[in-house]
């Protein structure tokens, strides 16, 4: 019964839940940064090197069956294998963007904490009130107690 006290403890600390939700929360931003960089980057950049589908940039590695359409889809479904270096780069870019983005947003995070954080009291108070009470508490050494 141990163990699955322990357990229980561990799963319901305030880390292992925010983590839940963060990894909730990035899947759909991932899809999100998928779409972003599908849909509006990568044609723009695809344009930009005349006309480009970064998608359906591949190598062949290996025998074309007869009568396979030489598109990536049709010669994954035939089994041939292919270098998809375009897939990749639309991954990397991809990964660049929301890498970038998790920068900005954990940077900013770090800024709002630094603003919430108290000011801590300068030493050299510090240092003055410690002096203050060692006067009082020597001054009282030498007295009688009071009844």
């Amino acid at each position: 019964m141990g163990m699955m006290q322990e357990f229980k403890e561990f799963a319901v600390k305030g880390n292992v839940i925010d983590l839940a939700v963060g990894v909730i929360i990035g899947g759909a931003f991932g899809k999100i940064v998928d779409s972003v960089v599908g849909d509006l980057i990568m044609p723009v950049v695809g344009a930009v090197f005349g006309k480009l589908d970064f998608s359906s940039l591949f190598v062949v590695l290996g025998n074309v069956p007869a009568g396979t359409a030489m598109t990536l889809d049709a010669l994954k479904k035939a089994g041939v294998p292919v270098l998809a270096y375009g897939n990749f780069i639309t991954v990397a870019v991809n990964f660049a963007i929301l890498a970038f983005i998790i920068f900005l947003m954990v940077k900013q995070i770090n800024r709002m904490k630094k603003e919430a954080a108290p000011a801590a009291p300068a030493p050299a108070a510090i240092a003055e009130d410690v002096l203050l009470l060692r006067e009082i508490r020597d001054s009282l050494k030498g007295q009688q107690p009071r009844l």
